[in-house]
């Protein structure tokens, strides 16, 4: 069932925003072998979602993307989050933190992956999730 509800989570967030592009934590090494099924279906679910409608996809290795958000492949969640922080955001928690990591990784990348190369910056009014803090 999570799959489908997986799916159904991505159907509500397509009616409830314009999606331009999507990226996600290329993960290569997992815990335990249910761990990386559960990861190889969501995948599968992600691609096929994205090729049925026609949004370009693309995927970065999460020290990758620790890398270009921190300067280090190892980052630690805290770490995460204070960048996030430093750089005007108010993260929920380390995934939000990540999720504005990929962000801007793929503003500064645009192709990668294992999704269609992207040649063009997508043209998007999306915010991340965290509020950026007043000024």
């Amino acid at each position: 069932m999570r799959f489908v509800k997986f799916r159904q989570r991505l159907n509500e967030i397509l009616q409830a925003y314009k999606i331009d592009l999507v990226v996600f934590e290329e993960v290569r090494r997992h815990a335990s072998t249910d761990s990386s099924h559960v990861y190889g279906g969501l995948l599968a679910t992600l691609t096929e979602w994205c090729e049925t409608n026609g949004i370009p996809y693309t995927g970065a290795p999460v020290g990758t993307l620790k890398k270009s958000w921190c300067g280090k492949g190892n980052a630690s969640k805290d770490l995460m989050i204070a960048e996030a922080e430093r750089r005007g955001y108010e993260p929920i928690d380390d995934n939000e933190a990540d999720a504005l990591a990929a962000f801007d990784w793929a503003l500064k990348n645009y192709s990668g992956g294992i999704g269609r190369r992207l040649t063009d910056p997508p043209q998007t009014s999306v915010v991340p999730a965290a509020v950026k803090k007043a000024a």
